[in-house]
């Protein structure tokens, strides 16, 4: 009795353990409505949510026989447990397992060796989440059974497991407590050199001395609770599937619903006409616009547009850099945009080059104007027009157009 007193123990302090850290547990599986959220989830793979694992720790129990007597086991043994097994949902998963047991009240082992039925409550409670401190985890078994000397026989059970995750803080292991209650029988349970009378007296541990002759009909009820780790291998977790939009199937208008929509349909209707009627009188509008040359210049005047001649007046001046045959930045934009709007093939243009004489001799002035004509000639073939129709000239120093030097390092473009 003091060996099923310290089983008792043992699964009482699993159920505190688990209690106080039931409320440590993320709650991230939660909507904005506080609902837990569920599956659905996609296909768990074969090789997906294993786990191997063992544990170490007591036994005791009370065994039946023939004479309906009932030993209890006086001293508590030693229980092992080897196990893998798999999780198929979040909630629910098989484990194959061998549960050994031995009591120092008689020399045999009892060898264990089923499947148990697993069911993860916390997920089935709380909704599956990723990360998670603890798990409470009944489960219920079947198997054979078979002690040392004897015959085979059947067993059932049920347990609860209580799973510490990420143990030392591994991801991949889990602590386990595992406690476990069986109930088999065993026709052929190995016995002392005894006859069935002599067991009506006498403690069971003073029997079974040494393994001897069999009798039968034996029922074993062992207790057990054991301590070990899991390890999990292969890829781990369930990835939720994204939700599914319930199709929305039509029902029937009533004739209030068809007359609203009727009424509503010929408001359209209207105001359509009216936008169309719109449309007409801005076409009508804006037709003389559709008439105008993109890039032609016109005076607008009482509704009527007249084109004149963008060329004619100032002659375009593009200055330089002292010492200089290039154009900068500036002056190409301001070059750009004349030529966008004025040349093409069909262009007369007369192309003069000049050189400040505050700097730089005569000669150097002269091949200043004729680089810099140059410059600009290039550019303008470039543009589009003709190299028959543009006429050039460069003076150098000897023509100063402007009064300062700044000005005078300039070329000029004129239409004719």
């Amino acid at each position: 009795m003091k060996g099923m007193k310290t089983i008792l123990g043992v699964l009482a302090a699993a159920s505190l353990l688990f209690s106080v850290n039931a409320f440590a547990q993320e709650n991230a599986n939660r909507d904005a409505n506080g609902n837990v959220v569920r599956g659905p989830y996609e296909t768990n793979a074969f090789k997906d949510n294993w786990f191997v694992g063992g544990g170490i720790g007591l036994n005791d129990g009370f065994n039946t026989g023939n004479s309906g007597r009932i030993w209890f086991f006086t001293v508590p043994g030693l229980g092992l447990d080897a196990y893998v097994g798999k999780w198929l949902t979040p909630e629910y998963g098989v484990r194959a397992i061998y549960h050994g047991l031995t009591n120092q009240g008689f020399d045999a082992w009892e060898h264990f060796l089923g499947g148990d039925f697993l069911v993860d409550l916390s997920s089935a409670i709380d909704g599956y989440q990723e990360t998670r401190d603890w798990s409470w985890i009944p489960y219920v078994s079947a198997g054979a059974t078979r002690y040392t000397g004897g015959g085979f026989g059947l067993a059932v059970g049920a347990g609860l497991v209580v799973k510490k995750y990420a143990f030392l803080g591994n991801e991949n292991l889990d602590m386990i407590i595992d406690a476990r209650a069986l109930a088999s029988k065993n026709d052929d349970f190995p016995w002392c050199n005894t006859k069935p009378s002599d067991y009506t007296s006498g403690s069971f541990g003073d029997n079974l001395k040494k393994v001897g002759s069999k009798v039968g009909n034996m029922l074993s009820f062992p207790l057990s609770a054991t301590w070990g780790v899991a390890y999990k291998f292969g890829k781990q977790g369930f990835k939720r599937s994204a939700s599914i939009v319930p199709a929305v199937v039509p029902v029937p208008f009533t004739t209030q619903q068809y007359e609203d929509l009727s009424g509503k349909v010929a408001e359209l209707e209207k105001e359509n006409a009216e936008l169309k009627d719109k449309i007409a009188a801005l076409e009508k509008e804006v037709a003389p616009l559709r008439q105008l040359v993109n890039g032609q210049t016109y005076l607008y005047d009482n509704g009527t547009f007249t084109a004149v001649d963008a060329a004619a007046g100032a002659p375009v001046t593009l200055y330089f850099d002292c010492g200089s045959t290039a154009l900068s930045a500036r002056e190409k934009a301001h070059f750009e945009y004349f030529a966008k709007n004025v040349v093409n093939e069909n262009t007369k243009l007369f192309v003069n080059g000049y050189a400040d004489k505050q700097t730089g001799s005569a000669k150097r002035n002269q091949y200043l104007s004729e680089q810099r004509v140059k410059t600009v000639v290039d550019l303008l073939k470039k543009a589009g027009a003709n190299e028959e129709n543009i006429e050039s000239a460069a003076h150098g120093a000897t023509v100063q157009l402007f009064d300062s030097a700044a000005k005078n390092r300039v070329v000029t473009i004129e239409v004719k």
